[in-house]
C-alpha cells in the first residue's frame, strides 16, 4: 500500500527533474542517487537533518523528535547503497528543564570541526549547544524574533561556517520583516547578518556552508499533493538577496527533504546529501538523496 501510495504522488507530480536559476547552473547540478532508509528501532522517521563528515561515509542524522542517530553511508561507485546505524539516542535537555512532548520539535543541526553541534528546537524557539553527542547542551541567547515566529514556523536551518561562526533561518518571515532574516551567534548574541528573498511559496528547512565557503540554503514547498525541493547558494561576501537557484524540482520528484550536508568529495566534486522526513506517515519515505556539483561551478570564495 506504501509502495502504490508513493508512486501516485511520484506520478502526479512533474517527476522529471527540472534544474533553473543562472545559466551557468543549468549542466552543472547533477542527481547522483537516492537510498530509501529504513531502520526498526522505536523513534525511527522523522529525519530533519543531517551531516556528513568529510570522509563522506560517517554522519549523524536528527529526528524531529529528539533521537540522535550515528552511522556510516555505504556506497558503491560513489552512490549511497545502504546505512549502518553505530548507536542512536534521545537527546539530553538542558538542567532543570522539562518539554511536553509536542515541543520535542528538534529541526536543525551543525556541527563544528571539534564535533560539538548545535540543535534547534522550532516550538521552543531556542538554540542548544552539545559539546559532545550524548552529553548536556547549554541553553543559547534568544533574540527578540524568536518570539514572534508563526506556529510551527520558527528555526529550522541551521550551519556552521569554517570560523565556527553559527547561523539560522527560520521556516518563514516573521511578522515584524518582510524577508527572511538571516541571523549569526557572536560574543553579543544572535545578530541580523542579511535579509534572503522569500519567494515562491518556498520555506528554509535546512542550510550548510560548502568547502566553497558558500552559504547553501535549502528549501521545500507543499502542494497538496507532494513536495517540492529548492537549492539556493549564496555568497556571504557579495550578498545577493535572490541567491543562486541549483536545484528545483517537481511535484513528487523526492519526498519531504528537509536536511542538508554540503561536503567535497575524493574527485574534488561538491556533493549535496539530503535528507527526508517521513512525518511519521506511512505512505512517506525516509530517503537520503544526493547531487553532485560539476568543478566548473566550484570556484574559489574565501
Amino acid at each position: 500500500m506504501r509502495k502504490r501510495l508513493t508512486v501516485a504522488l511520484v506520478a502526479l507530480g512533474a517527476v522529471l527533474l527540472t534544474v533553473s536559476g543562472r545559466a551557468e547552473s543549468v549542466s552543472q547540478i547533477q542527481f547522483q542517487s537516492r537510498y530509501v532508509w529504513n531502520e526498526e528501532f522505536d523513534g525511527f522517521g522523522g529525519l530533519s537533518a543531517i551531516e556528513v563528515a568529510a570522509n563522506g561515509r560517517d554522519f549523524l542524522a536528527l529526528t524531529d523528535r529528539m533521537t540522535l542517530i550515528e552511522g556510516t553511508l555505504l556506497r558503491s561507485g560513489g552512490r549511497i547503497t545502504g546505512v549502518s546505524v553505530q548507536r542512536h539516542k534521545r537527546l539530553q535537555r538542558p538542567k532543570g528543564v522539562t518539554l511536553k512532548h509536542w515541543k520535542r520539535d528538534s529541526e536543525g543541526l551543525a556541527q563544528q570541526a571539534d564535533g560539538a553541534f548545535y540543535v534547534s528546537l522550532e516550538r521552543l524557539n531556542q538554540v542548544w549547544r552539545y559539546p559532545r553527542a550524548f552529553g548536556a547542551p547549554t541553553v543559547m541567547s534568544s533574540h527578540p524574533d524568536f518570539h514572534r515566529f508563526a506556529q510551527n514556523a520558527g528555526i529550522e536551518a541551521l550551519a556552521i561556517d569554517r570560523r565556527n561562526r553559527v547561523y539560522a533561518v527560520p521556516e518563514e518571515v516573521p511578522d515584524n520583516h518582510s524577508q527572511l532574516p538571516l541571523y549569526r551567534l557572536n560574543s553579543k548574541g544572535w545578530q541580523i547578518l542579511y535579509y534572503i528573498e522569500a519567494s515562491d511559496g518556498f520555506s528554509p528547512v535546512g542550510a550548510d556552508f560548502g568547502p566553497d565557503g558558500l552559504f547553501y540554503l535549502l528549501e521545500r514547498r507543499f502542494s497538496g499533493i507532494g513536495f517540492r525541493t529548492r537549492l539556493r547558494r549564496f555568497d556571504l561576501n557579495a550578498f545577493d538577496a535572490a541567491g543562486e537557484v541549483l536545484l528545483r524540482t517537481g511535484i513528487g520528484t523526492h519526498d519531504n527533504l528537509e536536511g542538508l550536508s554540503v561536503w567535497r568529495d575524493d574527485a574534488g566534486l561538491i556533493r549535496l546529501t539530503m535528507i527526508a522526513d517521513d512525518n511519521f506517515k506511512f505512505f512517506q519515505t525516509s530517503e537520503i538523496v544526493e547531487y553532485i556539483i560539476a568543478p566548473a561551478s566550484d570556484t574559489a570564495h574565501r
